[in-house]
């Protein structure tokens, strides 16, 4: 029997270990998606206790506390800390199959030297451990930043945001990694929002561009990109319900959005027109610009309503969805390729059963100016598990080119979410090792290490250009 996540945890042969060791293991991370407050990163925020680096806006930890019949104050609410830690710590000891279990003990192991298991039991053993070191040493979000050996941090933020804390990282030569914003317009494109004019407002005043047309909507958000470009952005990210298309005239566009304007009610084919136009006129443009396009698609979003009300959106109540319509995702990407316009993209789907569809379309628009124009992105969110991993790279590999995979992305507000990439190569290399130790691939050492080493840096900072 095997120790408890040990070396060789995840690594089931040889050429699996050799691979980690001598490789994966050693590949600075570009955390090219992520969900981290650059002004904690600028101000170099230091923690008071291992809750608020684990459980702070940690929806993953979330639900499982909520499915364990842990009561709302001692997840979201006004319980101490501690009591917070020592519900997850109850919460966690029956995990067992979940990657919770893993992100949580390699934090444990890799941040605090503390290899036992979490449990009622060790909680309070565990939490004092973790607290000592965190008030005796620097814990600050930077250190923690660079002991995790990361390179570049793509945040997410939206077209209005002033990127002032991205300017202050930059002017400070003493933090050697690159922080880059990311543009994410959804609030933009989302014309059914009943917030909508008033971020149509915000969004006029910070571009200094009235938004009275469709026409003057595309000039702010092309005002935007070029601002956001300037401190280094080169990636945009879009959160959809599902890639479509509705074809459309300028004309009706315009007319669309003047209805929106005056207060009236679209048509779900008129939303559905607005935001397909919105999304072909920023393709263009991010392909004008050299941007890569990230497409985050099929969730369901804040599907409990009380709890939504009570707590507020994005914490912990969104779920698969099933509705992905292939058709339409192929006349959008048509549209672009058609007038060569369509940018690097990565494909994102949190329904799995989208893999082979996101495998084989990716090959339909690749180009010989860039290796892996179009890529299959790492498996997210409700997916980003060993079983998912492997059933995206297997599908991948059985469709596509898993060589040329961009690799992982933490996703995460979390500043320790840096294991995530030690979880992901260990994988990759045990589905490697696999087919190396099965016959079905040449026991190539130069080859396997080369595209180890591709998978997990060099071809995410070729693609990037970082």
């Amino acid at each position: 029997m095997k120790q408890f996540m040990d070396e060789t945890f995840l690594l089931q042969n040889n050429t699996a270990i050799e691979l980690y060791n001598k490789i994966a293991k050693k590949c600075p991370i570009i955390d090219y998606h992520c969900h981290i407050n650059p002004q904690e990163i600028a101000e170099d925020r230091r923690f008071e206790n291992i809750t608020q680096l684990w459980l702070g806006g940690d929806h993953y930890k979330w639900r499982q506390m909520r499915s364990h019949g842990v009561e709302e104050r001692y997840i979201t609410g006004n319980a101490s800390d501690k009591e917070k830690f020592f519900a997850w710590a109850e919460t966690i000891e029956v995990l067992i199959g979940n990657p919770l279990y893993h992100w949580s003990h390699l934090e444990l192991q890799r941040y605090f030297h503390c290899f036992e298991p979490l449990s009622r039991v060790s909680a309070e053993k565990i939490w004092n451990l973790c607290n000592e070191q965190i008030q005796a040493s620097n814990f600050s979000a930077r250190n923690v930043i660079l002991r995790s050996n990361v390179q570049v941090i793509c945040t997410t933020d939206d077209p209005t945001d002033s990127l002032e804390w991205h300017k202050a990282i930059a002017k400070d030569e003493s933090f050697t990694v690159s922080v880059r914003p990311t543009f994410r317009p959804d609030k933009a494109i989302n014309i059914e929002d009943s917030e909508y004019l008033s971020y149509l407002q915000e969004l006029s005043k910070v571009a200094k561009i009235e938004i009275s047309s469709f026409e003057n909507l595309l000039s702010a958000l092309k005002n935007r990109i070029t601002y956001f470009a300037q401190l280094g952005c080169c990636v945009s990210d879009h959160g959809l319900e599902y890639i479509g298309y509705t074809p459309y005239t300028l004309e009706e566009i315009e007319t669309i959005f003047t209805k929106r304007i005056y207060g009236k009610t679209l048509q779900p084919s008129e939303v559905s027109q607005f935001k397909t136009a919105c999304m072909v006129a920023l393709g263009k443009e991010y392909h004008q610009t050299g941007w890569v396009m990230q497409l985050h698609y099929g969730c369901v979003r804040n599907c409990n309503t009380p709890a939504r009300k009570s707590l507020g959106p994005d914490t912990g109540f969104d779920t698969i969805h099933n509705h992905s319509p292939v058709t339409e995702m192929v006349a959008y990407f048509d549209s672009l390729e058609i007038i060569g316009s369509l940018p690097k993209t990565i494909l994102y789907s949190l329904n799995p059963t989208d893999n082979a569809a996101l495998s084989t379309l990716i090959g339909c628009y690749q180009s010989e100016t860039t290796r892996g124009k179009i890529q299959h992105g790492s498996a997210w969110w409700f997916n980003d598990h060993k079983q998912g991993m492997i059933d995206h790279m297997v599908q991948l590999a059985n469709c596509g080119m898993l060589a040329n995979f961009v690799g992982m992305l933490t996703d995460s507000r979390s500043f320790l979410s840096y294991t995530r990439h030690e979880y992901f190569r260990r994988v990759l290399c045990n589905l490697i090792g696999t087919w190396v130790e099965d016959g079905e691939f040449p026991n190539d050492t130069a080859l396997l290490e080369k595209i180890v080493a591709d998978i997990s840096y060099n071809n995410v900072k070729q693609y990037f250009q970082f």
